[in-house]
């Protein structure tokens, strides 16, 4: 067994890490300072996207992308994770389903979303829909011209600067007629009811929309009337490594900052980490980002390769609930060795204190993790996760 990251992998790393702090890092105040990150730095960093080769990590390069495994996404997102006010986001991962779209659908949205030409949102969740779509109250009714939606949709993150929506609905309020459609942002009936805010600073919005007779065609119906449960659970498993990705980045970015403080700051004659309680937190932060990071490869590798869909899902689930509890646990701490300057907005503590707090509930929370873990133990057995992967 050989766990060492390869010459290739390494290299990747460390482009990921280069522009994480050239490019992103600089941006981090003026998100926090504005509540969002403005035109013309989105434009910027949009291009030194393109520059640096970092487009559409997850499609291929036949539509545009840059063709990396999951693995090798990881490694990127963990660094990108490193960030404060979610900038990871302006470096845009356009949704996995649209891979499945029809030639005129990859030609008109996913290649040119894929250049950072065109931006996607997905738009999932409901005031009583959330973790689980089949609760989706938003329908899809045939009509004259294609089909007629109508529902609302709750925290549709980057709508705020996405031209088209992928709108997950029921055909005739069916959950087994799951489908998703693509939806241009300014055709008729669509409308933002508001854009709420929330604890963190995000570089980009999550407003609620409105579709109210919305008439879209036929043509723009993803992959076909039934498949939209199967594709947003698709989406969920690379939503959630992604997640974690970030999660195990955000906290080794912690980590440095709280190790550097106490190596630093001195009271009573002597610096805090020589006072036992101190290195003892510095320890725990440590082996929750060991614990966390070998699994985060571990999986991510795995998933790379050519493993049942099922498996897949709970392998991510796994995955996105330890990362991310992993990672609240190393803010807190990084926090309180800080002290008063761990409470400072513009120490990059106090801000992914606040940004990593969501992770244990979008993309399916801690309790829908544990539900689906459970349900895997029942049907699979404990080796499901405690075994390991070994070929026949």
């Amino acid at each position: 067994m050989d766990f060492k990251l390869s010459k290739e992998h390494r290299a990747l790393q460390e482009k990921a890490r280069e522009f994480t702090e050239q490019v992103l890092f600089p941006y981090e105040m003026e998100v926090e300072e504005n509540n969002g990150l403005s035109p013309e730095s989105h434009k910027y960093i949009n291009g030194q996207v393109m520059e640096w080769g970092f487009n559409a990590t997850n499609h291929s390069k036949e539509h545009g992308g840059t063709g990396y495994t999951l693995f090798e996404q990881a490694l990127i997102s963990e660094q990108l994770g490193m960030s404060t006010g979610a900038i990871w986001d302006a470096v845009p991962q356009p949704s996995f389903p649209m891979k499945f779209g029809t030639k005129e659908q990859i030609e008109e949205y996913l290649i040119p979303t894929c250049q950072c030409k065109r931006r996607d949102a997905y738009a999932i969740t409901e005031a009583d829909a959330g973790s689980d779509p089949t609760m989706c109250q938003t329908t899809a009714v045939k009509c004259d011209g294609g089909y007629k939606i109508n529902g609302e949709k709750w925290y549709v993150t980057v709508g705020n600067i996405a031209d088209y929506l992928l709108v997950h609905t029921h055909i005739d309020g069916d959950p087994n007629k799951a489908t998703v459609f693509f939806v241009e942002k300014d055709t008729p009936g669509v409308s933002i009811k508001r854009t709420p805010e929330f604890t963190h600073h995000f570089a980009f919005k999550h407003p609620e929309f409105l579709f109210e007779d919305v008439v879209v065609d036929e043509s723009k119906i993803l992959k076909g009337i039934g498949e939209g449960f199967n594709m947003t659970k698709d989406w969920f498993v690379e939503a959630r490594l992604g997640i974690a990705a970030r999660c195990v980045g955000g906290a080794e970015r912690v980590l440095k900052e709280a190790n550097d403080f106490a190596a630093n700051r001195v009271q009573g004659d002597r610096v805090i980490r020589d006072y036992q309680v101190i290195e003892h937190m510095l320890v725990d932060m440590t082996m929750d980002i060991m614990a966390a990071k070998s699994l985060l490869y571990r999986v991510c590798w795995e998933i790379s390769g050519d493993m049942d869909r099922k498996l897949k899902h709970a392998r991510a689930s796994a995955i996105k609930l330890w990362c991310s509890e992993m990672v609240n646990r190393v803010t807190d701490k990084g926090v309180q060795i800080l002290g008063g300057r761990g409470y400072m907005r513009e120490n990059a503590v106090e801000r992914l204190w606040r940004d990593q707090r969501v992770d244990r509930i979008w993309e399916g929370t801690s309790e829908i993790q544990r539900n689906v873990i459970g349900g895997q133990i029942k049907k699979r057995g404990i080796e499901l996760y405690t075994g390991w992967a070994y070929e026949e």
